[in-house]
């Protein structure tokens, strides 16, 4: 879930042209999944040379209390969230917080139907040129919003992505294709690679990989679609060139235990995987001599 959503991001920045670190995050929901995306983002952060502390500062999020902060007087700051909780004021509403922390980005991963109101839309769309705005609850009846409010209240602007499938949308004739963060996108791929190579230990590292190969299958006619990811039909596609990605690094970072090192990858992850053409699927059969 992480990797797939940090993979959207990583497209969605080639809109926005921003840096990952010039952005500003405000997660609603601080479960597993949005804990997950956002040490996934920090750490990728980190890679492009911010300290922890720097990149973990871009990250803002709100749970069922409101706004994570140092001290706040509803409590409830445990675990994982003592990393991003924040020395401000205490705020229970998305909208107040949106509205005072003018993030460039807004991911929805709580469940919480409708929790991007139209407020929060207008207010993403008024600070931002482009802003992001990832509704990735499913089913469909949990999503924060539809494709089409996100598009329609920030004039067709913004970078959407979805965990539910939304339907193509056209506003002021320009045709959208809502990206769906569909875990399919990393799983698959990842298993491939690592089940082939004989990895043993999965770092953090292997899924940033993955969700940065991901991205990299995004083309420009895609992001001119409004897609983040690559369509799901190109998926066995990208499953591959992740799994022949990470068997590159694994070997290169002596994380395999498949030996000897295969020269050729592609080749030797696609012996592994299932063909299910066949040339015939009448079995043979013989004629009983006579005699």
């Amino acid at each position: 879930t992480a990797a797939v959503a940090a993979a959207g991001i990583f497209a969605g920045l080639r809109i926005t042209g921003k840096k990952l670190t010039d952005n500003k995050f405000v997660f609603q929901g601080a479960g597993e999944a949005s804990l997950g995306i956002a040490q996934l983002l920090s750490l990728a952060m980190q890679e492009e040379g911010a300290t922890k502390e720097e990149a973990n500062s871009k990250i803002w999020m709100v749970d069922s209390k409101g706004l994570i902060t140092n001290g706040r007087p509803s409590g409830g700051i445990s675990g994982h969230k003592k990393d991003f909780a924040k020395d401000y004021k205490h705020m229970t509403s998305l909208e107040d917080v949106v509205e005072e922390l003018k993030p460039t980005a807004i991911i929805g991963a709580a469940a919480i139907p409708g929790a991007f109101t139209e407020k929060v839309l207008r207010s993403m769309g008024k600070h931002n040129e482009r802003p992001i705005i990832f509704a990735l609850s499913n089913p469909t009846d949990k999503a924060e919003c539809t494709a089409e409010q996100a598009y329609t209240l920030t004039d067709g602007r913004c970078v959407f992505a979805s965990g539910s499938p939304f339907p193509t949308f056209t506003h002021k004739g320009q045709t959208f294709h809502p990206g769906q963060g569909n875990n399919a996108y990393i799983f698959p791929g990842v298993a491939l690679g690592l089940i082939t190579c004989g990895v043993r230990h999965i770092p953090d590292a292997l899924f940033l990989r993955a969700a940065k190969c991901v991205s990299n299958l995004v083309t420009d006619q895609h992001l001119k679609e409004g897609r983040v990811y690559p369509p799901l039909n190109e998926i066995q596609n990208v499953s591959l060139t992740i799994a022949v990605d990470l068997a590159e690094y694994v070997y290169k970072n002596d994380l395999a235990s498949a030996y000897p090192e295969p020269e050729d990858k592609e080749a030797y992850i696609r012996s592994f995987i299932y063909d299910t053409n066949y040339e015939c699927f009448e079995p043979e059969t013989w004629d009983w001599p006579d005699n």
